[in-house]
């Protein structure tokens, strides 16, 4: 099934396509023709080589994607918190998390705001 191609003017996306469209128009150039289905048949000759419709075709394609090192397998971990029950290790924790003084204040309330906007204030 063959196909005429139509070209148009006002679609080019380059001068020299438009300069093509236009030559196609005025008669100038022949218009190329395109045949789908033998395109189509010419393409599935191509899809696959000589070698791949033979044994050797697979021993080539099982070396070409072998992998060049071997990976362990996987090994599952658990992990498992030891609980001892002594407060002590809490409040350690719990100070290390809240940081001291010098880091910063971890809490606002109105006197801490209202110092603010004191000190924010020009004299």
């Amino acid at each position: 099934m063959t196909e005429e191609i139509k070209p148009n003017v006002s679609q080019a996306p380059t001068e020299d396509a438009r300069l093509a469209a236009e030559n196609m128009a005025s008669g100038e150039e022949k218009a190329p023709s395109v045949d789908m289905e033998a395109d189509y048949q010419a393409a599935q000759q191509f899809s696959v080589s000589e070698i791949d419709r033979t044994s050797e075709g697979a021993k080539a394609a099982e070396a070409a994607t072998a992998p060049e090192y071997q990976m362990p397998e996987a090994q599952e971990t658990k992990t498992e918190a030891q609980s001892t029950g002594d407060p002590d290790d809490y409040q350690e924790m719990a100070k290390e998390v809240g940081g001291s003084r010098d880091q910063g204040v971890t809490s606002v309330d109105d006197d801490l705001l209202k110092q603010a906007l004191d000190k924010g204030q020009s004299k």
